[in-house]
């Protein structure tokens, strides 16, 4: 019996399990997020994400000989790093000070739409009006979600996570078109790994000075090891289980597990402003980057999850 087909017929009960894990992983980050500024510095929050993920994911990235082969790559690698975790991790984390955890996860979920007009802008896709008009939708909906829930004194902030969704449209970007070659596991430990070297004496100047609470303290395990490196290895399986293609749409799903978290158990705000604007986000994103589905033959190959970039960007 061959392999079986990626992004064919059903998905299996492994592969629903593997997407509800992810999507929930990948909008869990900002309600622990929210928390952990509370007490702790966003620069040392980005070390210890960073760092506690290095620890987990680099002895399995070394076992496996992948990071041998990117460190030959170490450019495009600091360039990954700088723009997936660096500027975008510390301007998220500071922007959760102010910013409520759901409205946070709506925001970004304009990556797409920021995704989308990158693509266009390298040449490696066309504008349609039918995205023309997506784009319009979804950056309308961020527009509405800017001007209807963010006050005035937050606006900084606000803006501040645009500059993290092109980041976060950028990593896959640079991924794709100058790492795709080299093992994904070990490009995200060599990046973890790169971006806990240059944090660390940063962060040694905002170490707390009061015990941290355990809240925080819990918030902070499981944004390192659940957010940060179990979710990259689940990514990873979920991709060879279902395919690149499929483990896209956890990018819509994320953003409502952010609300659904923040609204239940921090008790944010939620109205009906800020769910037209989600609305129109959501929709914005599916025209803007829906591609027309060419059936796979017999001889498509089975992706190799060793060599292949996330598609989509954590939080």
């Amino acid at each position: 019996m061959g392999a079986p087909k990626r992004d064919a017929g059903e998905m299996t009960r492994r592969g629903w399990l593997l997407f509800l894990a992810v999507g929930v992983i990948w909008g869990l980050p900002y309600l622990l997020i929210r928390v952990s500024v509370r007490e702790v510095s966003p620069a040392l929050l980005v070390l210890l994400r960073t760092g506690g993920g290095a620890i987990l994911l680099g002895p399995i990235a070394a076992a496996r000989g992948q990071l041998r082969p990117v460190l030959a790559h170490w450019r495009p690698v600091l360039v990954f790093t700088l723009v997936e975790m660096g500027v975008p991790w510390f301007l998220l984390f500071h922007a959760e000070e102010k910013l409520s955890s759901s409205l946070s996860g709506l925001l970004i979920a304009a990556v797409p739409l920021v995704s989308a007009l990158l693509a266009w802008g390298t040449g490696s896709e066309r504008l349609d009006l039918r995205r023309v008009i997506g784009l319009l939708v979804g950056f309308g909906g961020v527009a509405a979600l800017v001007g209807f829930a963010v006050r005035s004194d937050d606006l900084g902030s606000a803006l501040s996570l645009g500059v993290v969704a092109c980041g976060y449209a950028l990593g896959p970007w640079v991924l794709a078109r100058y790492l795709s070659d080299l093992p994904a596991i070990g490009v995200i430990a060599a990046s973890l790994i790169a971006c806990a070297v240059v944090y660390a004496p940063i962060a040694a100047f905002e170490l707390p000075h009061r015990t941290l609470t355990g809240s925080v303290i819990g918030s902070i395990v499981g944004l390192t090891v659940v957010c940060t490196a179990a979710a990259f290895l689940l990514f990873f399986a979920l991709i060879a289980e279902v395919g690149p293609t499929r483990a896209t749409v956890i990018t819509y799903v994320n953003p409502a597990i952010a609300v659904l978290l923040g609204v239940t158990i921090l008790n944010e705000h939620f109205g009906v402003a800020t769910g037209f604007g989600f609305a129109l986000i959501l929709a914005g994103c599916l025209l803007a980057t829906r591609r027309t589905a060419t059936p796979p033959t017999d001889s498509s190959p089975t992706p190799n999850p060793t060599t292949l970039v996330p598609p989509v960007s954590e939080p």
